[in-house]
């Protein structure tokens, strides 16, 4: 399913903004990866509603982690 998202316009939209969701960042479209808001690990899905832009250090630092247990 994130093949087929990273596809559509929506996700080329998202990308085109180059912003960070976490650190509110901006970044290259290199730089940027698909992040879940709510990890796959922990019953997350790849949706547009659970899906968000992140830079890859805020997507390594933050692992399993939903965002109101991550310390920024």
């Amino acid at each position: 399913k994130a093949r087929a998202l990273r596809q559509t316009q929506w996700w080329r939209n998202r990308l085109g903004e180059g912003k960070c969701y976490h650190c509110e960042k901006r970044f290259s479209k290199a730089e940027l990866t698909m992040d879940h808001v709510v990890p796959v690990a922990r019953g997350g899905r790849t949706t547009k509603t659970n899906v968000v832009v992140a830079c890859n250090t805020c997507n390594q630092t933050r692992g399993y982690l939903l965002p109101v247990e991550m310390i920024i």
